[in-house]
């Protein structure tokens, strides 16, 4: 079963210096048919004016994902982590018992572009940690990298949740097929472009909730860039 949530059915926000696409229930926007999917939480594509940011505020027992797509985030955290976030490159954040951060854009005149997500632990109450690595264009290119998962596999970042997340670039002819568990639920979000996920056509912004399917099929992209989640039951 596959269900589609187009981008203009997101919940939308506009503060001047942010502006922020809300794929599931988050602060101002609550919609009870979207609180999450399996055990992902958040997905906020945010767009941070020049010279702005989100100030230090705190979380606690989530994995904290940021996925930069232009510009550059800027990050400080109450774990002593003063970091750059450029596009590439996706940073890892257990909040654990607790951790305070601040996330800015101090580029003149550009914007920061990126992708927030939340994905509820496994585990609670443990040590906050803080993991940042480099993944290139060729190895997303006409694939899925692996870039997010338990066990830290293939040089992924590692959460403590169960759940993995792959990055993809695919354009014109390039292919990818995924076999699923079909105990299990599957996330496609398309960042950018337009791409075919099992023969539905997806434009930037678009998603794919999918149940009970035994395989992903991704193809027929056009300048396409994709996250792929799998899933807790």
């Amino acid at each position: 079963m596959i269900s589609l949530r187009t981008s203009s059915e997101r919940g939308y926000a506009d503060h001047g210096w942010l502006k922020s696409f809300h794929s599931f229930s988050f602060a101002g926007y609550y919609d009870p048919a979207h609180m999450g999917f399996g055990n992902l939480r958040v997905i906020n594509e945010d767009r941070i004016a020049s010279g702005r940011g989100f100030g230090e505020h705190g979380h606690r027992d989530m994995e904290i994902i940021s996925y930069v797509l232009s510009g550059e985030l800027a990050h400080k955290d109450s774990m002593g982590n003063i970091k750059g976030i450029p596009p590439g490159d996706v940073q890892r954040m257990s909040a654990g018992t607790g951790v305070q951060h601040s996330e800015f854009n101090h580029a003149e005149g550009q914007t920061t572009h990126f992708l927030q997500i939340w994905i509820e632990p496994n585990v609670t109450g443990i040590a906050p940690s803080y993991e940042q690595k480099t993944f290139p264009e060729a190895e997303k290119r006409g694939a899925l990298r692996l870039v997010a998962s338990p066990d830290g596999a293939q040089g992924s970042v590692t959460i403590h949740a169960d759940a993995k997340m792959y990055a993809g670039l695919l354009d014109g002819d390039e292919t990818v097929a995924l076999a699923l568990d079909p105990r299990r639920k599957t996330y496609v979000h398309l960042i950018r472009g337009q791409l075919e996920v099992n023969g539905q056509v997806l434009h930037a912004g678009d998603a794919a909730a999918l149940q009970s399917e035994s395989q992903l099929r991704l193809a027929h992209g056009q300048s396409a860039e994709v996250l792929v989640f799998d899933l807790a039951p």
